[in-house]
């Protein structure tokens, strides 16, 4: 008879995954191992591969959980215009810079029929943000419209390469910054450049 799955199953591959995801950014996604991955999470390698077959399959699971979230916090928040969806954004972003910084480094080392879902979900929250830069700024062309929808998320997305928890502004501070930010920016803008 097969076991079942165990209660705190998700639990605990939550755990996994948030450990990994620690270590493949500290280390590079490229020179990790999963015998790393396994001690930085406090388990047995044989743990790891019950619940993960392979370092990419790990990796996966890591970015896809990630950009879910992002788009589930950017879709909650969609109803407040950019300034929801800067404070939703960033608050996906707490605790997960790890996650945040495979995203960027490491995505493209998963095979493509591993890249495409992750990239379908970013889309998604690039579109979230498209059509709230678009109800500001309807006049703005193709070209125009993604560039800025774009910039937005250059202000979004090295956050945590900078920012220091404790000093400075706080993340909610700076999403207030950052939406004022925005916001003035897409004003100011002429159409169509």
């Amino acid at each position: 008879m097969p076991r079942g799955v165990a209660r705190d199953h998700d639990e605990k591959r939550g755990a996994l995954r948030k450990g990994a995801a620690r270590y493949f950014a500290q280390h590079g996604y490229d020179r990790a191992s999963m015998t790393g991955a396994a001690k930085m999470c406090g388990v047995s390698k044989a743990l790891l591969y019950h619940y993960y077959d392979s370092k990419e399959a790990l990796l996966f699971d890591i970015l896809q959980d990630h950009l879910a979230d992002l788009v589930d916090r950017a879709e909650a928040a969609r109803a407040e215009g950019i300034p929801g969806l800067v404070r939703g954004i960033l608050a996906a972003y707490a605790d997960a810079d790890a996650e945040h910084k495979l995203q960027i480094d490491a995505l493209a080392t998963l095979p493509p029929d591993l890249q495409a879902p992750l990239v379908a979900l970013q889309r998604e929250l690039v579109a979230l943000m498209a059509e709230a830069v678009r109800e500001r700024r309807g006049d703005l062309d193709a070209d125009h419209l993604r560039a800025a929808t774009m910039s937005v998320f250059g202000v979004l997305n090295w956050f945590y390469m900078w920012h220091r928890p404790g000093k400075g502004l706080s993340r909610d501070q700076y999403a207030e910054l950052a939406s004022e930010f925005v916001l003035g920016g897409l004003a100011g803008l002429s159409a169509n450049g």
